[in-house]
């Protein structure tokens, strides 16, 4: 997801579009990535560590974005 402290001009635009599709209410919306990644890990711990070292060398921009995930079992 695009970090707080930057504009989203996509997630500004739903949400200023809101009212026209008969939704009210919404004051905020921020759009960001998702991504799904199979792994296989000795155990859980071992996913965690995996999947962190791979969004912070790769899948995600530190600069810009924050991340998190959950490890479930296949």
């Amino acid at each position: 997801m695009p970090l707080k402290e930057l504009l989203d001009p996509q997630g500004k635009t739903v949400a200023r579009n809101m009212d026209h599709v008969g939704i009210s209410g919404v004051e905020e919306v921020r759009i960001g990535k998702r991504i799904e990644m199979a792994l296989e890990a000795v155990d859980e711990s071992a996913a965690k560590e995996l999947v962190e070292q791979a969004c912070k060398k790769f899948l995600a921009n530190m600069i810009m974005e924050s991340y998190s995930f959950e490890v479930k079992p296949a």
